[in-house]
């Protein structure tokens, strides 16, 4: 298991990722707009006179990944063929005016707002403006030229993106997981040393942690679904075989030991600092919540439901739930400790229910990340 990254390693490490993934998009789409200039010249018929548009289609459908690059392309040339349809009505009735510009502006930013248009809403009264002023006398014309020449860029694009290393975002999913798993795990030993130092604690870093337990799971999913996206129309993905659903059941397990984790957070935040006089810890329990609290960490951090950790765990949970019931203090005395233990025993179900997930300490292919080797 690699150790959580700390703050400023993180910082550096993402930094040198998307470095590299901006530099190989940027000579990816450099080349593809070279290609689409030198094809655009020799396109016969009308489109001959537009191939200025040929890199521009290039340049509109490139994107991080294969599928992402052709789904642009396609609502990028919907949306030109929207904008066109729009601008012709505009055109037979009158002509270029201060009127008619500001109409057919206001009814492409209008068409842009239908649904499922993608990148291509942007592209309707880019399209229906340019028709309008530089079209000219012969608008079908200019509209069949634009519109084909968008194609050979976008074809072009997208052929360049599937061919020339195209890349698989897994070391990114991979190190999530393994990070967010970490954190998960350090916040549980941090809680669990806290409530046995002197009251109140003097660390505080493990209550100022909340917010970044939800950061880092959404960035673990996000990271997730990019590398299921970035093997769809990859040619690369049969040497690179994952199995990402079951990397999803593995996230969403930890998604809910990151709940319990957030809920665990408040109410012992809450118990130190904020109401200690009405719903302090009864001393009798600290000590057996402090090692259900330790070794459920150890648990989610080697997340093994065969594993001796995970026994013992269990063993001190329900411990703690016996020490909370034979607990002679007031109800409102035991409530904090009997929802912190809950929590940790909901917290070992899920570790035992999804244990089975594969790649939980699969370490990153340098070959199957990023697009950064062929």
């Amino acid at each position: 298991m690699p150790s959580l990254l700390t703050g400023s390693q993180a910082r550096t490490h993402a930094r040198q990722l998307i470095t590299h993934e901006r530099v190989l998009l940027a000579v990816k789409t450099a080349l593809a707009a070279a290609i689409a200039w030198w094809i655009a010249l020799r396109v016969p018929g009308v489109a001959a006179e537009y191939p200025y548009y040929a890199p521009l289609g290039a340049v509109a459908s490139m994107y991080p990944t294969v599928a992402g690059s052709a789904r642009q392309g396609v609502q990028t040339l919907i949306g030109l063929a929207v904008g066109f349809a729009l601008a012709f009505p505009i055109i037979i009735i009158g002509d270029v005016s201060v009127v008619s510009v500001a109409i057919v502006v206001g009814v492409g930013v209008l068409a842009a707002g239908l649904p499922r248009l993608g990148a291509g809403r942007d592209w309707i009264p880019i399209a229906s403006l340019f028709v309008l002023l530089v079209g000219g006398e012969n608008p079908e014309e200019y509209s069949f030229g634009y519109l084909i020449q968008m194609l050979v860029g976008v074809i072009v694009g997208l052929g360049v993106n599937m061919l020339v290393f195209p890349p698989l975002h897994l070391d990114g999913a991979v190190r999530g997981l393994q990070d967010f798993r970490a954190l998960l795990a350090r916040q549980l030993g941090d809680m669990a040393a806290a409530i046995t130092e002197s009251w109140p604690p003097e660390h505080e870093d493990w209550a100022e942690r909340e917010g970044r337990l939800s950061d880092l799971g959404k960035e673990v999913r996000s990271a997730v679904q990019l590398a299921d996206t970035s093997r769809h129309g990859n040619l690369r993905r049969r040497r690179h075989k994952r199995d990402l659903n079951a990397d999803y059941l593995w996230l969403q397990a930890m998604e809910r030991v990151g709940f319990h984790v957030q809920n665990m957070t408040e109410v012992l935040a809450g118990v130190i600092w904020h109401t200690p006089e009405s719903t302090p810890l009864p001393p009798a329990l600290v000590e057996p919540l402090g090692d259900a609290m330790a070794l459920t960490a150890k648990a989610v951090d080697e997340w093994d439901a065969e594993g001796a950790t995970m026994t013992a765990a269990e063993d001190a949970v329900e411990h703690l739930m016996q020490q909370i019931s034979s607990s002679a203090a007031a109800e409102e005395r035991i409530q904090a400790t009997a929802a912190l233990g809950m929590d940790l025993r909901r917290i070992l179900l899920t570790v035992r229910a999804e244990s089975g997930s594969p790649h939980a300490e699969e370490a990153p292919d340098p070959e199957s990340s990023d697009g950064q080797q062929a």
